[in-house]
């Protein structure tokens, strides 16, 4: 059996779901890599395309599902309240900064 995570989704709180761990750590490592630490942030077009060359082609062969993945690890990661939606046409997301 797979091991799995729960995540969580900013837009239904108090709802998770669980989903493969080993994807989820990878998309995550990506998103460390590719995300920047401040404003003005990534809209989610920038995002897809950042994360690609940080990803594991044995689980993302040629980037397959990986926009599916780096939605599913923004919302959750948002939900956690580790990144900042930034209120802009179009949204665009930061890690929060360090308190």
């Amino acid at each position: 059996m797979t091991d799995m995570v729960t995540v969580e989704n900013v837009n239904t709180p108090g709802k998770s779901s669980c989903v493969n761990a080993a994807k989820y750590n990878d998309m995550r490592a990506a998103f460390d890599a590719a995300l920047p630490k401040s404003s003005p942030g990534l809209t989610q077009a920038e995002t897809r395309e950042a994360v690609k060359p940080h990803l594991s082609d044995d689980l993302f062969p040629g980037g397959k599902t990986s926009g599916w993945w780096a939605k599913t690890v923004q919302l959750d990661l948002e939900a956690k309240g580790l990144l900042v939606r930034e209120v802009t046409k179009p949204l665009r997301w930061h890690w929060r900064p360090l308190e």
